[in-house]
């Protein structure tokens, strides 16, 4: 299978994950309340979208950069994290029943598409867009300190470290190796941004469960999941995904921060009627 026709089978998969969960966490009310004021609502977000967007550009743009870079470096750590943990990925390859090897290949790909997607798609559709600012930004220092570690840091996985550890993912559907070689490096595994975006996605939508209650319960199913399989499909060490989770916790409390801190200074700059500042919806 193509590049593009792994691509397009991901993109439909997700974009009929992303309607449905719309369709089941979103009250039709505020789907035509979007639709009325969706001009107003991205001249709210555009900063963020604008400063993700350019973050990914330029991270992609310099992959080859920093790939050579980090080969130059040559700081191979991969005996460290075996050091750390021993066999653990090989005895949870044993534990896990092999009629999950399906279940936990769609959720590495489709179900991690599908958080990051129908996340920001979803609180944009929402009262406020409070939660897709903070969501943007953790994405954002998310891969920058991914980024940062795989230039520094040489690390192979369990399934290419481990002759006791396969690459079962791989192995059952050999066309998803197209698209992460694509996009990654075998190398890039210290920390797991499977996990610490999984994470931020989980941790938000806690944030949000009061609106939207259903979507946490998603959320955290699906995170869940996509960690479990990060070690299940000998992809990551244990080590990974615990500095994975550590990124995840970081990146969504920086961001609320950040976004906090720009909407105070936002308040402050708006026009005053009767001496009484006009709040937004944030």
């Amino acid at each position: 299978m193509s590049l593009l026709e792994v691509i397009t089978v991901t993109g439909l998969s997700v974009l009929t994950g992303t309607v449905a969960a719309l369709l089941f966490c979103v009250e039709r009310r505020q789907l035509h309340r979007t639709a009325d004021e969706f001009a107003v609502r991205f001249r709210g977000v555009s900063p963020y979208l604008g400063a993700a967007g350019a973050f990914l550009l330029l991270k992609q743009a310099t992959h080859g950069y920093r790939l050579r870079l980090s080969r130059a470096l040559n700081w191979n750590v991969t005996d460290e994290l075996h050091a750390v943990e021993g066999g653990f990925v090989a005895t949870l390859q044993n534990a896990v029943p092999p009629a999950a090897l399906e279940f936990f290949s769609a959720t590495y790909v489709l179900g991690f598409a599908f958080l990051l997607v129908t996340a920001p798609v979803l609180y944009f559709v929402s009262s406020s867009q409070r939660r897709l600012k903070e969501l943007l930004v953790a994405y954002v220092v998310n891969y920058m300190i991914g980024s940062l570690c795989y230039t520094l840091f040489i690390a192979y996985g369990p399934r290419n470290h481990l002759p006791t550890v396969e690459g079962l993912m791989y192995q059952f559907y050999p066309a998803t190796q197209t698209l992460t070689a694509a996009v990654s490096s075998n190398t890039n595994v210290f920390p797991s941004l499977h996990t610490s975006l999984a994470v931020a996605v989980a941790l938000v939508a806690w944030r949000s469960r009061r609106e939207h209650s259903r979507w946490f319960a998603i959320a955290a199913f699906v995170a869940t999941s996509v960690v479990i399989s990060t070690m299940y499909l000998g992809i990551h060490w244990l080590t990974d995904v615990v500095a994975g989770l550590a990124l995840g916790w970081g990146s969504v409390r920086l961001a609320g921060h950040i976004v906090a801190s720009a909407e105070t200074r936002s308040s402050a700059t708006r026009p005053r009627q009767g001496g009484i500042g006009i709040d937004g919806d944030d």
